[in-house]
């Protein structure tokens, strides 16, 4: 089990609905149980709380699932939020056996709360049905914000055209309120016909501008956003639109105290198996959003988490001069099941390529390594060696990164059990890893030369 990163024992972690309050994050999610896999009993909302993202308090079921009957057999994800002098909840009521009756499977419903602890549901679902010429079986994830400027509020939601899955009519669609009760439709907020559904939308500003994020599976299956100067767009892509890579999603956010937090989750993979596929459902990682000088988003480790390790161990600098071979060095052994890793490096002009490899049998050469690979502007995760191929199932999970030679970058490693996560100036990618050839931690260089500066290690929490 991972003791950094959250998952309640028994159970994985689904979608995250966050909310902060006074110095304490509200992590309400869903527990799959995978009796027999993802999705099997239906689920309602449970609660954990942090201030910190490394100590966790359970608070239990915060909204228990309907029966087999009703409307939200099983609880989808919403948006928690405090306006007209309470707590609200609008989430989606899904059932799994109301199509073959005739109904819609996802509706929007509502509850209220006083304390944040214990929720009423008030059984308001019928201004939310889906609307005509959607697809009835994918409308759900609404947000709420208040809209200044208009003096209203503003719900989103992810939805479809109806029609085949084939067809990438996934699309952002918006209500607007007055007082929370009496709701009118205006369509479409953001459609922009590259995928088939939009899941866990968000919406929030940082000075000028505003940021639209939603999860899609259907292209490279990742959390992804837009930019614009206005909620009425036009939504600007950024040159790289996304937060993490494949091993990671269905990310919401929410900002306290001046920290703006991303709550995704890892994904386990079929049978714990490097080489299949990835799961629905896995282990919290939080990631902190800020925005960069041209307006666009990264995302670094909270502080909190970074200090919650032991000391750390430093070794002098580093350099690798490998012209025309590749070379590494070893710089740690005995690394433990969950430690922190980080140095400075530079790479000289012409580098081909440069990485870090963890869970190496010094012996046998096996790993699992990151890639840069300068000339081609990414970064990529995959197993050393790659044999027999495929080594482990890895398309997507890499990322895109323009380094320059003689350029210094920070390098910030965390490893928790199966799961590790790497930030690059800003770019992150999490990834699972459910083989261990060794315990020693290295890097290498190809076709050029590399020099680590500031490199250090620390082994295990601090408490």
């Amino acid at each position: 089990m991972n003791r950094l990163y959250y998952q309640f024992p028994d159970t994985w972690f689904g979608d995250c609905m966050p909310f902060g309050y006074k110095d304490k994050f509200f992590l309400y999610h869903q527990r799959d149980t995978r009796k027999p896999g993802p999705f099997g009993e239906p689920f309602g909302w449970d609660l954990a709380t942090t201030s910190d993202f490394v100590h966790y308090e359970d608070c239990g079921v915060a909204v228990p699932r309907g029966t087999d009957g009703e409307q939200d057999q099983f609880i989808f994800a919403g948006s928690v939020f405090e306006a007209e002098g309470q707590f609200h909840i609008f989430y989606t009521g899904y059932n799994r056996d109301y199509p073959a009756q005739g109904k819609a499977s996802q509706v929007l419903m509502h509850a209220v709360s006083d304390d944040l602890y214990h929720w009423t549901k008030t059984q308001e679902s019928l201004t939310f049905c889906p609307q005509d010429g959607y697809d009835p079986d994918d409308w759900r994830d609404p947000f709420v914000i208040w809209n200044e400027e208009e003096q209203n509020y503003l719900l989103i939601l992810g939805a479809r055209k109806i029609g085949p899955k084939t067809e990438q009519s996934g699309r952002t669609v918006k209500f607007v309120s007055k007082d929370l009760e009496n709701w009118e439709f205006q369509g479409d907020f953001w459609a922009p016909g590259l995928y088939t559904m939009h899941e866990m939308p968000d919406l929030f500003k940082i000075g000028d501008w505003w940021y639209h994020i939603i999860s899609e599976y259907s292209d490279k299956n990742k959390i992804i956003y837009r930019m614009s100067k206005s909620l009425n767009g036009p939504w600007i892509a950024p040159v790289d639109d996304a937060f993490d890579g494949r091993a990671y999603y269905a990310g919401r956010t929410f900002c306290l105290n001046g920290q703006r937090i991303l709550f995704g989750w890892v994904p386990t993979r079929e049978g714990c198996d490097d080489r299949k596929n990835f799961e629905w459902g896995g282990t919290f990682v939080a990631h902190e959003v800020y925005q960069r000088p041209d307006g666009t988003l990264g995302v670094k480790i909270p502080d909190t988490v970074w200090n919650a390790f032991n000391e750390r161990e430093r070794i002098e600098n580093v350099s690798i001069e490998t012209p025309h071979a590749r070379e590494e060095q070893v710089l740690f052994q005995n690394c433990g099941d969950i430690y922190s890793f980080e140095a400075d490096i530079t790479f000289g002009e012409g580098t081909r390529s440069f990485g870090i490899r963890v869970l190496e049998d010094e012996k046998s050469g096996r790993s699992y390594q990151y890639i840069f690979l300068p000339g081609e502007n990414k970064y990529v995760f995959e197993k050393n060696p790659n044999w027999p191929w495929f080594g482990c199932m890895n398309i997507g999970l890499e990322r895109p990164i323009t380094l320059a030679a003689e350029e210094t970058c920070h390098f910030q490693l965390i490893l928790d059990d199966t799961i590790a996560t790497l930030y690059v100036n800003g770019v992150a990618l999490n990834v699972r890893m459910y083989e261990k050839p060794g315990d020693s931690l290295s890097f290498f260089a190809t076709d050029g030369n590399v020099k680590l500066k500031n490199i250090s290690i620390a082994r295990g929490l601090s408490d």
